[in-house]
């Protein structure tokens, strides 16, 4: 999980607009919208609602990012995890997930060891440790939920691989 945590919605809506294929214009195409309301909606201004989460979701399904539910999720000192399908799971990938959250943990606690060092931490590696933190329980997260998709039994008794 190596991807920022944008800290506005106005920055989210940036992101995912820019990310899109075609800019605002691929974008408004994509809701429906000719340009003008798409900005309109985009900024907010008067008289215009703004873009709903749906629509934001629609554009973020086609550029594959999450921008929206981390910054959601940042709201409430959580992380957002986008769980794999079964289709894209496969024992490999499930050892790689596994060595991801271990290589995140680690770093958390050499983090924690080198603040440490001087008996105190600052504001500075509180910050970094809390940031890195998020991403080993997201990559743990992650690694349990690939193994729950990859071999969860559906409710006809049948295992999925």
């Amino acid at each position: 999980m190596k991807r920022p945590i944008l800290d506005s919605r106005s920055k989210v809506l940036s992101a995912v607009i820019a990310a899109y294929p075609g800019g605002r214009e691929g974008a408004a195409t994509l809701l429906g919208l000719d340009l003008k309301r798409f900005d309109n909606q985009r900024y907010g201004n008067a008289g215009h609602a703004p873009l709903t989460d749906d629509q934001v979701c629609q554009l973020e399904l086609v550029t594959g990012t999450s921008y929206l539910p981390d910054y959601l999720a940042s709201l409430y000192g959580g992380v957002f995890v986008l769980m794999p399908e079964s289709g894209q799971l496969d024992n490999v990938d499930l050892y790689a997930r596994s060595l991801a959250t271990d290589v995140a943990e680690g770093k958390v606690d050499q983090m924690i060891a080198k603040a440490l060092e001087d008996g105190r931490i600052t504001e500075a590696e509180l910050g970094d440790i809390v940031a890195a933190h998020r991403q080993h329980i997201a990559a743990r997260h992650a690694e349990v939920g690939a193994v729950i998709t990859l071999h969860r039994k559906t409710p006809g008794g049948q295992e999925q691989q």
